[in-house]
């Protein structure tokens, strides 16, 4: 008996050991394949998705991208586009981190601040009808911010099977826009979003807030100087416009669609107050000469550095005309008085319908906004908001209402357009860092006990890090 007890005792347990052998080889064999084969591979095994280029750089591969999108989400048999795209690889077992500029992506390796504070890959997305993101022919009635949003879950749907962790959408200005409408149209694809410097222009024709940002901004002196020298800027209209019109001669430039170099000239010169808030401090006020005694060049080269003589120029409209075109018909756009300027300004601050070409309808649709803004007062979670205090674009702000959940409004002090965690007040940089790593799913848990032990947890890279402050349109985000 006990024999025979043995003996079946020996058999169950090398049927047992069998059994495990066999299953744990067919959970190899079935986790196998995915493991074995290369991110690019299984990126590239996504239906649409193609490969540009890949550029190397250490502890990451970086994938320049197209991914074939309908035209229009609606009705996707009628046609697609090629829209480029960005992948900063770090591990499929790492945070994912979803950037939008709002414009066109950069090519080259950059981590925006939540990629660095979760340590995780990022998808860079360049917005549908920049080029070369743009459908031929081009229908522009199909460049909305629900379709731009639906551009964002078809890749993240696509993605997130491959990059099954936690992500967070993010971008500044215009792609801090674009990151909160994709949240309102899709929020349950994120798990966290952080908009940077997002405008939120609510009601159209109601710019009171900008007014009142230029009248206290900065200080009293500093407000005096800029004002001036824009002021000078018209009251030498004609021989900075002939020193205009030989640069626009030497370099190329035309005025088609804004219609002539007088207009071009003084939406340039209109922007100068507010692009230097946009993108300076008030250190930077030293910088700005006496308009009283400043030569023309002086004037000239002032206005240049700070708004670009072409900016208006059709060369330099072509780029932005998909933001144009969207200030136009949903995004809003302000218009502030500037009473300094009484009796020289001859056109005040020109709409965007002045800087698309004219072959391109525009319809303004005034719920647009209302919709996103009464959205997010009302169903925000897990959101943050960063402003600068001396950025115009923050004049307008969004607010959070009771119902929202766990979110957020930081102002950073004295900061411009630029403003991010980093230069939060101490308190606030801890409490946004701990947030960003727990909606990631990787806070330590020194930090979900102490907000302030929250820190990045990626080595800061001064390549990889670097702020690529584009120049955007001042009408404008």
């Amino acid at each position: 008996m006990r024999k025979t007890l043995g003996w079946l005792l020996s058999l169950v347990v090398l049927i047992g050991t069998m059994g495990a052998a066999g299953a744990t080889a067919q959970a190899a064999t079935a986790a196998g394949p995915a493991a074995a084969t290369d991110i690019k591979d299984r990126i590239l095994g996504i239906p649409g998705m193609s490969l540009i280029e890949e550029k190397p750089y250490p502890g990451y591969r970086f994938f320049v991208l197209n991914y074939e999108q309908p035209v229009d989400h609606r009705q996707p048999w009628k046609g697609t586009f090629k829209q480029r795209m960005t992948l900063l690889h770090k591990d499929v077992s790492r945070p994912t981190v979803f950037f939008t500029s709002g414009y066109n992506v950069n090519t080259n390796p950059r981590r925006s601040e939540p990629t660095t504070i979760v340590d995780g890959n990022q998808v860079s997305l360049e917005y549908r009808f920049f080029t070369p993101s743009r459908p031929d022919p081009a229908n522009w009635a199909k460049l909305d911010i629900w379709q731009a949003a639906s551009d964002q879950h078809r890749i993240f749907t696509a993605l997130k099977k491959i990059y099954n962790k936690n992500w967070l959408s993010t971008g500044g200005s215009k792609g801090g826009m674009t990151a909160t409408y994709y949240e309102r149209f899709y929020p349950r694809d994120m798990d966290g979003v952080v908009a940077y410097v997002a405008p939120n222009d609510v009601v159209n024709n109601e710019d009171s807030a900008y007014d009142r940002f230029f009248a206290k901004v900065g200080t009293k002196e500093c407000r005096d100087r800029l004002n001036a020298v824009q002021r000078e800027a018209l009251v030498r209209r004609a021989p900075l416009e002939a020193k205009f019109a030989t640069a626009a001669a030497e370099n190329g430039w035309t005025f088609t669609t804004v219609g002539n170099l007088d207009k071009a000239y003084e939406a340039v010169v209109l922007d100068y107050v507010w692009a230097f808030w946009q993108y300076s401090l008030l250190a930077d006020c030293s910088s700005i000469p006496t308009a009283a005694t400043a030569s023309d060049q002086e004037i000239w080269d002032t206005i240049d550095a700070i708004s670009g003589f072409s900016a208006y120029a059709d060369q330099g409209l072509q780029t932005y005309t998909p933001y144009y075109y969207q200030a136009g018909t949903q995004l809003g756009s302000p218009d502030i008085k500037q009473p300094h300027l009484k009796g020289l300004s001859r056109y005040g601050y020109q709409p965007p319908r002045e800087f698309v070409p004219r072959d391109i309808p525009m319809t303004f649709q005034s719920g647009a906004m209302a919709d996103i803004d009464g959205w997010v007062r009302d169903n925000a979670h897990q959101m943050l908001f960063v402003y600068g205090q001396n950025d115009p674009w923050g004049a307008e702000p969004f607010r959070l209402g009771y119902k929202a959940r766990d979110s957020h409004v930081m102002i950073a002090p004295g900061a411009n357009h630029g403003a991010n965690v980093a230069q939060l007040q101490e308190g606030e940089k801890a409490l946004a860092t701990a947030k960003i790593l727990q909606w990631a799913g990787v806070a330590p848990a020194a930090a979900l006990a102490d907000s302030a032990k929250a820190a990045p947890l990626a080595a800061a890279d001064a390549q990889l890090d670097r702020q690529d402050l584009e120049r955007e349109p001042q009408l404008r985000p």
